[in-house]
């Protein structure tokens, strides 16, 4: 078990839960949640989540320690666009988790690979992220790169860190974008309120670059393409509402009207370029748009709106 010992030095008047959140770095909820278990004490005693701090409280939050999991494999079917000994690319679909996390421990990405590979997966991201070196979304769809072993992984995720990998995206946002092409050199990190958002922000932030090219409008929405210069956690979907142009179909960074045709941001992973970890050689492979994407596209194209 682990035991956080905090003093209120600011943030007078927050409540317990928001101020347990934000310091303990976990969301609202398990915040929340530890106080109503009674993990939370406030000067030696309990109190409700409503609780406003006071300059000089001493808090005092016990947090368990996670329940060791190792992710199982499953019999799901795999899109699969290319396979050697070294990697896998894989097409995901719309609405699958990419790795097993809390809550959500089946039918994951993760899941259909272990039961396709077997124990050919690098296991340097450990029992819950095996051969995994990036990930998108669960609502978005498209292209990801795998590693079947510990050489390829190194190999491949030098490539990541050098934004050498190369990862082109293609979404519709919202709005007319006036400009054929653009770059947004934005630096993103954690939300400072909102925990499990990210943000454009100066502080604790990492840089990140997205280039974009129209494909083309349709009156209330554009099409477009996108490139990564980095690969920022939420990145496309932080900087296109960042410049105004939420992708369609985002309920967490766009407007709260939800877009039921698309039940998800309209987001796909197109192409993915990389160096090969044994034969030194470029490859690039690419996925159509699918279905979900077409159909939007055909819908919007009636009247360029939804």
């Amino acid at each position: 078990m682990k035991e956080i010992k905090l003093t209120v030095d600011g943030n007078e008047g927050c409540r317990l839960d928001s101020y347990t959140a934000s310091a303990c770095d976990i969301t609202r909820s398990r915040a929340a949640e530890l106080i109503s278990v009674g993990a939370v004490t406030v000067n030696g005693k309990t109190a409700a989540k409503n609780y406003r701090v006071v300059l000089g409280d001493s808090l005092c939050v016990k947090i368990e320690d996670p329940v060791p999991y190792k992710a199982l494999p499953q019999d799901i079917p795999l899109d699969i666009v290319y396979e050697d000994d070294s990697l896998l690319v894989v097409n995901k679909p719309k609405g699958m988790v990419v790795h097993p996390a809390a809550g959500n421990y089946e039918n994951t990405l993760v899941n259909a690979v272990l039961f396709h590979c077997g124990d050919s997966l690098s296991g340097i991201n450990g029992v819950m992220r095996p051969g995994i070196l990036h990930r998108i979304d669960k609502n978005t769809s498209g292209l990801l790169l795998i590693a079947k072993n510990d050489e390829a992984h190194i190999f491949l995720a030098e490539q990541i860190k050098e934004h050498s990998l190369s990862r082109e995206y293609e979404a519709v946002v919202y709005g007319n974008i006036k400009e054929d092409e653009g770059v947004i050199n934005a630096p993103i990190g954690r939300h400072p309120v909102k925990r499990k958002q990210m943000a454009v922000t100066e502080k604790n932030s990492k840089y990140a670059e997205t280039h974009f090219t129209v494909v083309k409008r349709y009156g209330d929405f554009t099409h477009v393409r996108l490139r990564l210069k980095t690969g920022r956690t939420h990145q496309i979907r932080v900087h296109m509402a960042y410049i105004g142009h939420p992708v369609a179909g985002d309920d967490v960074y766009g407007p709260k009207k939800v877009i039921k045709k698309l039940e998800g941001q309209c987001l796909h992973a197109r192409k993915i370029g990389f160096i090969h970890p044994v034969t030194r050689e470029y490859m690039e492979f690419s996925s159509d748009l699918p279905q979900y994407f077409t159909a939007f596209l055909g819908e919007i194209d009636k009247n360029g709106k939804i």
